[in-house]
């Protein structure tokens, strides 16, 4: 019994590791990946801040200098330079150590584990435990990382040039800002936005992780692709499709949430909730509304 128990110790302490190294990994890949996409981030955030709650065509031309990604983004370098194009980036680094770290790392224990437990056999009971694990494992980066997501946000949004898009928040360094919303907010201004981003991070997750790998058997199996880096390659870019259709109206309604400027006691001075922004932005906005900065966020995570 003792050698039993030994073997169900290994066998644990193994998995332990595996997934810690899983969620190291992931998160470093994402630091590697998020040092060229994160100008995409920042066009993006400005994209979705641009026009808000501002009835579609009524913007003026002084009020709108980002007419879509592609040229946001050359905005942002002819005025910020590569300085602006890169705002966020350090506390960027963290937040996806933490939201991809969670995201790979949880992602296959959490799918095992719901498997073992309830003996799923049939293709459609893995398809949903994956679903299920992805929406896991997001929301738990999404916990995690949620303060920095809204350092990050703030930080982007930012611009010297273009100070009607979005509120503007001057902030010093990333820690002294954070502690200065603890002071100020207590918690729960820390984690202003964060049910809108855990849904974002759910959503996203739960669509990412499973779409993938069917995509990718599916190009193996059925078309005889290769498993190599170009059929992961085109099967990311199909997979980063389906993520921006459902995941940016939870990113458009996230951000504004985190963005927004507080009263005096710490309410919101737009939207007292992700529902009610849900709604006004739809009601005064249309439905467009939620789709801003969609080709700057599919450039992002494509």
């Amino acid at each position: 019994m003792a050698t039993i128990a030994q073997k169900n110790d290994i066998a644990i302490s193994t998995k332990s590791k595996e997934t810690a190294l899983n969620f190291v990994i992931g998160g470093l890949a994402a630091c590697g990946a998020v040092t060229f996409t994160n100008p995409w981030e920042v066009v993006k955030t400005r994209l979705q801040l641009q026009g808000e709650l501002v009835k579609a065509g009524a913007l003026t031309k002084a009020a709108r200098p980002y007419h879509n990604s592609i040229q946001g983004l050359k905005v942002v370098f002819q005025h910020e330079g590569l300085r602006g194009a890169q705002r966020g980036l350090c506390v960027a680094y963290i937040y996806q150590i933490c939201l991809n770290g969670s995201r790979i790392g949880l992602y296959e224990p959490v799918q095992n584990k719901i498997i073992n437990t309830f003996q799923l056999k049939s293709e459609g009971s893995k398809l949903f435990s994956g679903i299920f694990a992805g929406a896991v494992a997001g929301v738990v980066g999404a916990v995690l990382g949620s303060p920095l997501y809204l350092i990050k946000t703030r930080r982007q949004s930012f611009s010297p040039i273009f100070r009607q898009i979005g509120y503007q928040h001057e902030m010093g360094s990333s820690a002294a800002a954070l502690q200065q919303i603890f002071r100020t907010e207590g918690i729960k201004g820390l984690y202003r936005g964060a049910s809108a981003a855990m849904a974002r991070a759910g959503v996203g997750s739960a669509v990412q992780m499973p779409s993938y790998m069917i995509g990718k058997d599916i190009l193996i199996k059925n078309f005889q692709f290769a498993d190599t880096v170009s059929t992961h390659f085109a099967t990311s870019m199909v997979t980063g499709v389906l993520v921006c259709f459902a995941m940016n109206p939870f990113d458009v309604i996230s951000t504004r949430m985190y963005n927004q400027g507080v009263d005096s006691n710490g309410k919101g001075l737009l939207y007292k909730s992700p529902t009610d922004a849900f709604v006004k932005i739809v009601k005064i906005e249309g439905v467009r509304g939620l789709y801003k900065g969609f080709l700057a966020h599919y450039l992002r995570i494509g």
